[in-house]
């Protein structure tokens, strides 16, 4: 009893699509962390123009 070839096709088909999606999750994980990245530094330059600017008023009320 021989195996057909389209079961080959289809048992190869299916190792192909598992790599595909394998990889494409990794490379969507790894944008995601840069924008997550990207999105803490402003919001690190945010705070620090905030603490900056509240340091100045402050300075400036007590002279």
């Amino acid at each position: 009893m021989t195996i057909p070839i389209w079961v080959y096709a289809v048992v190869v088909g299916i190792i192909i699509s598992a790599l595909m999606a394998i990889k494409t999750g990794r490379e969507e994980r790894e944008l995601e962390m840069e924008d997550i990245e990207r999105e803490g530094e402003i919001y690190m330059k945010r705070l620090e123009r905030e603490k900056e600017a509240r340091k100045g008023h402050s300075q400036s009320a007590t002279e």
